[in-house]
């Protein structure tokens, strides 16, 4: 199973819901964290609009991880060897310690400067770790990923995704845009990088087309 889709689908989702019917902000992460696992079939509880007891916000975050991890390893060879930086950081992802992993991925990256999964590792990281902003650091780690993984999508996805949730579908769309342009015509991803940009350019013009206070 590709969580991919699941992830893109729950990102546009968060989008519409932020910005369209106006989620209050102080119920984005759990609300975000929630529909990442509610489309993946998980029995996920919380109301978005109640506070969360930070029990309940560790789950969360915990479970985010764990998907985040999932559709980064979907793009690449599971047979392939992966240094055990790389191994351990995402064993603190999968339990929502984000500032853990992405300090040990800058350790194990200083010494493996040329690790492109380890890179799109560290830019996800940084995200999670902001609550789902993109920032500064993040965008240099995927481009420093896209750089040493020339011909896979995830450098492009992963930051298409997190300029949506940092609220920037249009930026988003952009960089979909290309990506998909610059795909090969056989990429087993194109069709459903094609349906999700379908997704989005109509969620983005049903935001546009809401009367304006």
């Amino acid at each position: 199973m590709s969580w991919l889709p699941i992830i893109v689908l729950a990102g546009i989702t968060f989008f519409v819901a932020a910005f369209a019917l106006q989620l209050p902000r102080r119920g984005w992460t759990l609300f975000a964290a929630t529909l990442l696992f509610g489309l993946a079939g998980y029995a996920t509880q919380g109301d978005p609009h109640l506070p969360a007891a930070p029990r309940e916000a560790n789950v969360e975050a915990a479970r985010s991880g764990d998907a985040m991890v999932e559709a980064r390893r979907a793009l690449f060879d599971p047979a392939s060897p992966r240094p055990s930086y790389l191994t351990v950081s995402d064993g603190f992802a999968r339990k929502g310690r984000f500032e853990n992993a992405a300090q040990l991925l800058r350790k194990g990256l200083a010494e493996n400067p040329d690790h492109g999964e380890g890179w799109l590792a560290l830019g996800n990281a940084l995200v999670e770790h902001a609550d789902g902003q993109m920032t500064p650091a993040a965008v240099d780690a995927y481009g420093r990923a896209e750089a040493t993984l020339p011909g896979n999508p995830g450098p492009a996805y992963f930051l298409g995704l997190g300029l949506l949730r940092s609220g920037q579908p249009q930026e988003a769309l952009k960089i979909w845009q290309q990506m998909l342009d610059n795909a090969p015509a056989d990429a087993q991803w194109r069709p459903d990088l094609e349906a999700r940009i379908e997704l989005l350019t109509r969620a983005i013009a049903a935001i546009q087309a809401q009367p304006r206070p």
